[in-house]
């Protein structure tokens, strides 16, 4: 019997989605207030990403 395993924890979004989520997230700030921590965290996100996807092309 094959069995499939399953995700430790949740995936991670792929570089379009935190890209995405960066976007959303300085769109609609309020009172013009930087939120810097959830910026690093999205920048972040977006970085692993952006070198899983260059990893798996080449």
């Amino acid at each position: 019997m094959h069995t499939t395993l399953q995700p430790a924890g949740p995936s991670r979004p792929s570089a379009s989605e935190a890209n995405e989520a960066i976007r959303h997230l300085v769109e609609t700030r309020v009172d013009d207030e930087w939120p810097s921590a959830a910026y690093e965290f999205l920048l972040e996100e977006w970085a692993v990403a952006s070198r899983a996807e260059v990893s798996a092309a080449q």
